[in-house]
């Protein structure tokens, strides 16, 4: 199995950024996580972080060797129609994974332009939203 692990702007700046809503991990840091549990459940994992939305819907379209995507869309989960029509454009399935939990934030952070077509969401526990997802996929192997 082969999985496109995909964060969006500002998640490059993990581990300095607001420490309190998002931890101290860097994302380098976070990717060295899911990269290790991937080969514990011999899933093969690749990544991908952009600031630009473009960039993010060009990846989504190129992905086609990927059997899955975890999306960390960030704050283009609350405005992104192309990122959605991306996803909705591909044969991939995908999980929807945030670190902090976006229904406690502030309101336009409550609305999701992806949820509804994603096979699931993690939202709210940190940097293992992503171990979460690896897990519940390596689930499908079996």
């Amino acid at each position: 199995m082969n999985v496109l692990f995909i964060n969006g702007p500002n998640l490059n700046m993990l581990g300095t950024r607001e420490k309190d809503v998002y931890g101290d991990l860097t994302l380098d840091k976070i990717n060295e996580l899911i990269k290790n549990k991937g080969l514990e459940v011999n899933i093969k994992t690749d990544f991908f972080q952009s600031n630009i939305e473009g960039n993010i819907v060009s990846k989504i379209q190129e992905s086609s060797e990927y059997d899955y995507i975890v999306i960390n869309p960030a704050a283009f989960t609350h405005t992104s129609i192309a990122i959605r029509d991306a996803l909705l454009s591909i044969n991939a399935k995908f999980i929807e994974v945030h670190l902090s939990n976006i229904y406690s934030r502030e309101d336009f952070r409550q609305n999701s332009y992806i949820s509804s077509i994603a096979i699931g969401v993690i939202s709210g526990f940190g940097f293992h939203g992503y171990i979460l997802a690896l897990e519940y996929l390596s689930s499908l192997k079996d």
